[in-house]
């Protein structure tokens, strides 16, 4: 039964993976299946209708994936010098 206490329950759920992932032997073979699932829906969304040629998909996929992955960290840094400024502001 799961800790009632959340900070107690996450701490078990981070014990709980560092284990999981020190048994691993073939890290990439475990992680393939959500590295396929990711690069399929990037493909799904720079060509919803599948009519692109699977070379030009997959390139614009990786493109579409760099951009996301860009923007949220533009975002997180956004955020870090406004909570940044707010902080110098107080003080």
């Amino acid at each position: 039964m799961a800790h009632p206490d959340p900070k107690r329950r996450s701490e078990n759920a981070s014990i709980a993976a560092h284990w999981s992932w020190a048994d691993t032997k073939d890290r990439s073979a475990r992680t393939l299946p959500a590295r396929r699932a990711s690069a399929a829906r990037f493909e799904r969304l720079v060509d919803p209708d599948g009519v692109m040629d699977p070379a030009a998909r997959a390139s614009a996929a990786e493109n579409r994936r760099k951009a996301e992955m860009k923007a949220m960290a533009k975002k997180r840094w956004d955020t870090y010098r406004a909570e940044r400024a707010a902080k110098n502001r107080a003080a």
